[in-house]
């Protein structure tokens, strides 16, 4: 006879045995991507996390893509995800959104934005907030806001001249942030006691980091400028009585960081650029009038400059969404509940859709729409949720390359590594000397 302990024991090692075979092995109604779960309840969340240097695609994704394929199976932060870099998939889901797929971030993501973030909001309400936030930043608006975009770039711009260098991450970031809170809530940073920016700057940076609320990770001190973010928020709110709509003033900021560091090492493109720009203003009968809405829609080299800088940085490397139910595609099953993440740098830096993808040549959108998503560029997005802030970011980017390279010279300081984690990419510490241009 064998003693109780030993079949208790037993039970336990059959009943663990039992759960990292599901673990590993999901059940699925057909056949699931291939690739690995990882560790019971971790997965492969750190790998997923670790950051990188690299200009090409995510280690992460990439490793996995020459192992399984493009679609692939995981597990991050303890949710099943099935990873797309398929090009026909990805235009699938976005085609689907609210048939087969919805928007969906992991709790963590709830956490950070609260319930009711634009990501968790679906049908009816989604459509709603998204009317709104197009009458502040459709065409129409756009068209008057023009002339301020403009007296923004040129101030900053003037300001800078009078400093030794100019890490242009922070100063871009600054210069869109106080613009974009001027327009929505207001918010003036000169006048105003509290660094509104401060606390969205901690919120931005741990927005997609391992979700250890541990004070001095970077998920803490985003959980806390959130929480001071909002307070700020709503106090200003009940003094203006206006409605906070948010918009993310960094993703800008980054590609106009990555857009002037380009242009430093691309002195062809830089005088393809400026001449585009000075032929502007040469057709004026007043040189000195500020931009117009015609003379902005006529910047075609511009927006394919812009169409390839945001390719390149891949700011946004996962786009997320939930199977609403049990779905096939291309032999594989989608299980209903299941996360998908879209990688749109796997799409951008295939060299199947281009040429030499990793090589920086605006001049491979010639004759292409650069004004919305297709299968194989979805730099804002795609489907239904495409990014309404597009036109906005575009117009910034735009007006302030139009004031950079028709007034000033610049030269790089130091830095502009390129330094990559799963919530944004960027060029780290990149330092520049701005200087009038002589007349």
């Amino acid at each position: 006879m064998f003693p109780a302990a030993f079949y208790i024991g037993a039970l336990l090692i059959i009943a663990i045995t039992n759960w990292l075979y599901h673990w590993r092995n999901p059940r699925c109604n057909g056949v699931l991507p291939p690739g690995s779960m990882g560790w019971p309840l971790i997965g492969e969340t750190f790998q997923f996390f670790a950051p990188n240097t690299s200009s090409d695609i995510p280690p992460f994704v990439k490793q996995r893509m020459q192992r399984y394929g493009p679609v692939f199976k995981t597990s991050l932060v303890g949710r099943p995800v099935i990873v797309s870099t398929d090009a026909d998939l990805n235009y699938f889901i976005f085609q689907q959104e609210g048939q087969l797929f919805q928007s969906w971030y992991p709790d963590t993501f709830t956490e950070i934005f609260g319930r009711q973030n634009v990501g968790s909001l679906h049908g009816f309400m989604y459509k709603y907030l998204k009317n709104m936030v197009l009458n502040l930043f459709g065409p129409e608006s756009l068209k008057k806001m023009l002339p301020e975009v403009e007296q923004a770039s040129n101030r900053n711009l003037e300001r800078w001249t009078s400093q030794s260098t100019v890490e242009v991450k922070e100063a871009t970031a600054k210069m869109i942030f106080d613009l974009t809170a001027k327009k929505l809530i207001s918010y003036d940073s000169e006048k105003s006691t509290e660094n509104l920016r401060e606390n969205f700057v901690a919120f931005i940076q741990g927005l997609i980091s391992f979700p250890v609320d541990i004070p001095g990770t970077a998920y803490h001190k985003c959980l806390q400028g959130r929480k001071k973010a909002m307070k700020m928020l709503k106090n200003m709110l009940q003094e203006t009585r206006k409605t906070e709509k948010s918009t993310n003033f960094e993703t800008t900021s980054l590609a106009l960081t990555l857009a002037t560091k380009l242009l430093v090492e691309h002195p062809l493109v830089l005088k393809k650029l400026t001449e585009e720009h000075e032929a502007i203003i040469k057709r004026r009968e007043n040189p000195d009038s500020g931009l117009t809405w015609s003379e902005y829609k006529s910047m075609r080299f511009t927006f394919q400059f812009i169409n390839e800088t945001v390719r390149l940085a891949n700011i946004v490397p996962g786009i997320f969404r939930k199977a609403m139910r049990e779905t096939k595609f291309k032999g594989y099953t989608i299980p209903a509940g299941w996360a998908i993440m879209v990688c749109p740098p796997a799409v951008h830096l295939d060299p199947k859709k281009y040429r030499d993808p990793l090589d920086f040549n605006p001049w491979r959108w010639e004759g292409i729409d650069t004004n919305g998503a297709s299968r194989n560029f979805m730099a804002f997005g795609g489907g239904m949720r495409f990014c309404v802030g597009t036109d906005f970011t575009k117009v910034q980017m735009a007006v302030f390359l139009h004031c950079l390279v028709t007034k000033y010279k610049w030269k790089a300081i130091k830095g502009g590594d390129i330094l990559r984690t799963p919530g944004l990419q960027f060029p780290n510490g990149f330092h520049i000397h701005i200087s009038e241009k002589v007349k």
